[in-house]
């Protein structure tokens, strides 16, 4: 056992936040911090492996097959071509690949300053770690610590759902066969996107939810228009159902579900359980350190900082609203700031966008109207249908809406969402509008590009003031 060894950054886990953090405190030490990273499995944590990489790409190759069967344009012949779904898995891995190797393994390279420990972490005291590898056991401590040990699929405890068998978000992608039938449990985002991919590649798809929402978080006129969109393609949504056990029929799985008019079977090849991520919070030994946490994750303040001011913690291992690639390696990158150039940085989270990309995509930033009335004050808002927008007329591609929610007194943008295609592409024109403190008219006067779908945005604003239906294309 190696005793002794101190580093002033050791960081717990090795995906987005850890390397943002590792490059950030690299850069600002010109070099010269002594950085640890630790953690098990493939580098690159949750995004690369098993999260935004595989399912863009699954859904990109879904979206390229759907164009090809429906052209969407009169004088053009759709073609009905043959999914090789062992092929387009094998290159989807070989794709993840690539980019670890690209962007997480060579990266690590630059920096000599970092070392990586394989193996799990587990704190012995307040500054101190013990590291269990296939060589055996280290033990080292460090002056800063941040654990970032991401987040894994949940999977809810049903009866006879082991025995049966099942996927998760963190599985699917060794599948080589698609299943004619797939029943997922739970409707949250990597429900909708991997339903509509496998989908659109020809499996028949049920969603199961407790919930008659499509999606956490979502206004609920706007979800109703995702839900509509979807279920146009076929998927079946099956909203207020709750799972009471699975079990195995004649080679088929079978999910009982219990509803107002009584228990009803859905059999199916396979079962997806998409009902969330937990934080990865256990064998972390987080008591001895001082680290207060729950099963929702780190609890830190807003600068990231732990219950022990000597440890941060950064992505979807904390206790937070959104659980994002994007938000996890900003933390991090803060994070090493604020260690490093003795700050107190934090993250506005009204200012943070997700998406869901499904198509047509979902997007949002800041409030929905009822977040705002309950927390903040009096909340104004306008909807406007997607096929309000003459570029999606022009891609016919009218199923969608835009929501823009303002301060009923200031008339400041508080919230923009969207559902419509390329939804996530522009949703940051509804960033720089919060950040910025902008107004419906700010938005009016500033000149977008026509035609394109983001004009919905203005059209928007514009509805605030005016009835859009009487206006000619380009007004201001």
């Amino acid at each position: 056992m190696n005793l002794g060894e101190e580093y002033d950054l050791i960081i717990i886990g090795r995906g987005a936040a850890a390397f943002s953090a590792a490059i950030k405190a690299s850069e600002l030490t010109s070099g010269q911090a002594s950085i640890a990273m630790i953690g098990y499995g493939p580098l690159g944590g949750t995004c690369v492996n098993v999260g935004c990489v595989p399912s863009k790409y699954i859904i990109e190759a879904a979206n390229v097959h759907q164009t090809q069967i429906n052209t969407r344009y009169p004088g053009l012949t759709g073609v009905r071509t043959e999914v090789n779904f062992p092929v387009l898995m094998e290159s989807l891995r070989e794709a993840v690949l690539e980019e670890r190797r690209t962007k997480y393994a060579e990266v690590l390279r630059s920096y000599g300053n970092i070392k990586v420990f394989d193996g799990k972490a587990t704190f012995t005291d307040r500054n101190t770690v013990s590291v269990i590898g296939e060589n055996g056991k280290e033990t080292i401590s460090g002056y800063n610590f941040i654990i970032a040990t991401g987040s894994s699929a949940k999977v809810n405890k049903i009866p006879g759902l082991q025995e049966a068998g099942f996927l998760t978000s963190d599985t699917v992608w060794d599948v080589n066969t698609l299943p004619k039938t797939l029943a997922i449990i739970g409707g949250g985002f990597i429900g909708l996107e991997l339903g509509q991919s496998f989908s659109r590649l020809g499996s028949s798809v049920k969603i199961i939810k407790e919930h008659s929402t499509v999606t956490a978080g979502i206004e609920p006129e706007l979800g109703e228009a995702l839900m509509a969109s979807l279920s146009g393609e076929g998927i079946e949504f099956m909203t207020g159902r709750k799972v009471l056990r699975v079990f195995i029929r004649n080679g088929k799985k079978v999910v009982v579900t219990s509803a107002s008019s009584g228990n009803e079977e859905i059999e199916a090849d396979e079962i997806l359980v998409a009902s969330g991520r937990a934080p990865n919070v256990a064998s972390l030994g987080l008591d001895r350190a001082g680290v207060k946490f729950s099963e929702r994750g780190i609890a830190v303040n807003g600068s990231m900082m732990t219950s022990n001011p000597d440890i941060f913690a950064a992505g979807d291992v904390v206790d937070q609203k959104y659980k994002l690639e994007t938000l996890a390696a900003r933390e991090g990158a803060m994070v090493a700031s604020n260690i490093f150039n003795h700050t107190d940085k934090s993250i506005p989270m009204d200012q943070i966008p997700w998406a869901v990309f499904t198509e047509p995509q979902f997007a949002s930033v800041g409030y929905t109207e009822a977040e705002y009335a309950s927390k903040i004050g009096k909340a104004e808002s306008r909807t406007v249908p997607l096929d309000s927008v003459p570029k999606a007329r022009i891609l016919r591609k009218n199923q969608g809406m835009f929501k823009i929610v303002t301060d009923a007194e200031t008339q400041k943008v508080v919230g923009i969402h969207v559902v419509s295609p390329y939804a996530a592409e522009f949703i940051i024109e509804g960033v720089y509008a919060i950040k910025y403190g902008l107004t419906y008219n700010d938005i009016i006067e500033s000149s977008h590009i026509f035609p394109t779908v983001a004009e919905g945005i203005k059209l928007t604003a514009q509805s605030f003031t005016r009835d859009i239906s009487k206006m000619s294309c380009c007004m201001e």
